[in-house]
């Protein structure tokens, strides 16, 4: 089979970074990455890495990643799967390369005992909204992301 996943090593940071850059483009924010692949490489070394990353390669060709860490939740009281990023590169879509990811996402949380996967999607990426809505996934209607960082989070912390 041409398609493999596997979860992705330190050796892999230039990598996951070539894809972090293209979700970037893709999200019309290519000057958004900050980080590096040496700082993701060292994360990634560290004793409490603070994400993992699944690659898939398509006869041996980087297709496709998945950034995601753990995450709480209170309501549930047990541990969930934060998707932070899923790329697929352009030339590799329209393969099931992102149905894949999605399910070995799954598949490791179960695995984990993870009761609950999340992300977050542009409101006009409606290509993205059904891929997910095709795999069953549902909005949190009601629910808006909100994030606090830069200024006016050095600017929180001083209260």
């Amino acid at each position: 089979m041409p398609l493999t996943i596997r979860l992705a090593t330190p050796r892999d940071a230039d990598t996951i970074l070539g894809f972090i850059r293209g979700l970037a483009e893709y999200e019309r924010q290519p000057d958004a990455v900050k980080v590096t692949a040496a700082q993701l490489r060292a994360q990634m070394e560290s004793a409490d890495p603070p994400f993992e990353s699944l690659l898939a390669e398509f006869d041996a060709e980087a297709a496709g990643c998945a950034v995601f860490f753990r995450n709480y939740s209170t309501w549930s009281g047990g541990p969930g799967l934060y998707l932070e990023d899923i790329f697929v590169r352009e030339e590799y879509r329209g393969r099931g390369i992102g149905s894949a990811l999605m399910a070995r996402l799954a598949q490791l949380a179960l695995e984990r005992g993870w009761g609950h996967m999340s992300w977050a999607v542009l409101n006009w990426n409606t290509s993205a909204q059904s891929f997910y809505r095709m795999h069953g996934a549902q909005p949190n209607d009601g629910w808006t992301l909100w994030r606090l960082d830069g200024d006016a989070l050095a600017r929180m912390a001083r209260r």
